[in-house]
């Protein structure tokens, strides 16, 4: 019985990151033992300094590096189970827009439409509403080339969010965007989050991920310093109470250096 349960729990987990050690090479891995899950309906912020191992667990879970211990599940699935099914459960949007540059706005958005399978009348749908919230129907017809780089990051960002899948793993997206289009991304990240999807949001704007994200985990040379609600990181900090924000809490957290 307690079997049956425990994999009901697993079930209700999006992502789930068991006991990861892992990196570039065997001899000298960059994350150890890194464990968190994601459920539906959450947005967790991944934080840390630069070289924390934030990207390296991301390329984990995108399945382009293999772990060296410990496993990922995204909706129930390992990639070396199903990697089709697997990569379907989550869109990425990175911190750098990958485009093709011969190709237009639209065409990119109806090329992820078909990846992930999308209806034919929720995607006229779908295209629609985001060309128009993100400021783009303009663009549309224009060549990925010829954008700025904010512009590309639209074009990422609407691919992920036409695609609708249980999970949206998302790398520093503020980067490049004017106001509106933060805004919009923002407001969009609410809505898919109350729709159901579970959110990983990498960020170095600590008061927008401690504003928007239900849990937080705070990542510090290769390890896990403190993961948790506000409260949780708090106490971590050796905050009493409800005093300090997140900023002051990470801080705190990550003030030891290099050990």
């Amino acid at each position: 019985m307690e079997s049956c349960g425990d994999e009901n729990m697993n079930a209700e987990k999006v992502l789930q990151v068991q006991g990861l050690t892992g990196g570039y090479s065997p001899k000298r891995p960059v994350l150890h033992d890194i464990g968190f899950d994601i459920r539906p309906g959450e947005m967790v912020g991944l934080i840390g300094l630069n070289g924390a191992g934030k990207s390296t667990t991301i390329k984990h879970i995108l399945g382009l590096l293999t772990p060296q211990q410990g496993e990922v599940e995204v909706a129930g699935v390992r990639l070396a189970q199903s990697p089709e099914q697997y990569r379907s459960a989550f869109a990425y949007v990175p911190e750098s827009p990958v485009l093709f540059d011969e190709l237009t706005v639209e065409e990119h958005l109806r090329l992820s439409g078909m990846a992930y399978g999308v209806r034919e009348e929720d995607y006229e749908s779908r295209a629609e509403e985001l060309l128009n919230e993100f400021q783009m129907r303009k663009k549309r017809g224009a060549f990925a080339a010829h954008l700025s780089k904010g512009m590309r990051q639209k074009v990422m960002i609407m691919s992920a969010l036409l695609a609708s899948p249980p999970l949206y793993i998302i790398d520093e997206p503020f980067l490049g965007l004017d106001p509106l289009g933060i805004r919009s991304l923002l407001d969009r990240l609410v809505e898919v989050k109350r729709g159901g999807a579970a959110i990983l949001m990498s960020s170095h704007i600590l008061s927008t991920v401690e504003a928007y994200c239900d849990r937080f985990i705070v990542m510090h040379q290769g390890r896990i310093a403190a993961q948790g609600n506000l409260d949780a990181i708090r106490s971590a900090a050796g905050f009493e109470g409800r005093n300090g924000s997140l900023e002051d809490a990470f801080y705190r957290l990550v003030a030891g250096g290099e050990s």
